[in-house]
């Protein structure tokens, strides 16, 4: 692998720019580039390389992913610029950011969505006696992801809050209105019906050993 400066060329700089760009966890400035090339830059160039050539930079890899078709462009954004891709990319990356978001639900967090689904209204307290476990962390996740909401308080001492579920934990499950959720007896014949395949899976593979040892004996005793 080659020791040499990729910056000491107009192409070795646009690439090291986009590795910049890739590896940036926020926007980043003409100012920012010219500040950070330069704690590397200054002494094999000889002179630093300015925001005029940084923003120059920038517009040809914009022409060039734009001749290319790429999905992407450098936009700028807060005074900054980064990567982003083309508008007509979003219906798919919307998908993927909503596939994403379901898979990241947590056990904690659905058993916590299922009973308050079940049983709403429903005070954290009541949440907490169910469970077993504090809900304070769960219910402010389920609240950051509106999937949960406050619908009033209790007419109990103290007046806790209530929490109910909201239009987007019915899209988020594709369901029509709370009445489309399982019925707790549908719940347990699913459950009694998945116990029921395991068991003859396991009855399956322990007479397919039986068979392979057998015939292990069968051979051996004829030999």
């Amino acid at each position: 692998m080659s020791n040499e400066n990729p910056g000491k060329t107009r192409r070795g700089l646009a690439g090291v720019i986009e590795a910049m760009l890739f590896g940036a966890d926020e926007p980043i400035s003409a100012k920012q580039f010219v500040e950070i090339l330069a704690l590397l830059e200054s002494e094999a160039r000889g002179k630093r390389v300015g925001a005029q050539a940084i923003e120059a930079v920038l517009e040809e890899l914009n022409r060039e992913y734009e001749e290319s078709g790429r999905a992407f462009r450098i936009v700028r954004v807060a005074g900054g610029y980064q990567f982003a891709t083309r508008p007509e990319y979003g219906v798919w990356l919307g998908a993927m950011m909503k596939e994403r978001s379901r898979r990241k639900l947590s056990v904690s967090a659905l058993e916590s969505l299922a009973v308050i689904a079940y049983k709403q209204p429903v005070t954290k307290p009541e949440l907490e006696a169910i469970r077993g476990v504090n809900a304070d962390y769960v219910i402010r996740s389920l609240l950051e992801r509106n999937l949960v909401a406050i619908v009033g308080r209790a007419a109990t001492p103290g007046r806790p809050l209530l929490y109910g579920t909201t239009k987007e934990f019915l899209k988020h499950f594709g369901l029509n209105d709370l009445s489309d959720l399982p019925k707790p007896r549908e719940i347990d014949e699913l459950l009694e019906e998945a116990e029921f395949e395991v068991e003859k899976k396991l009855i399956r593979e322990e007479d397919a050993a039986n068979r392979d040892e057998g015939e292990a004996n069968g051979e051996e005793s004829s030999g």
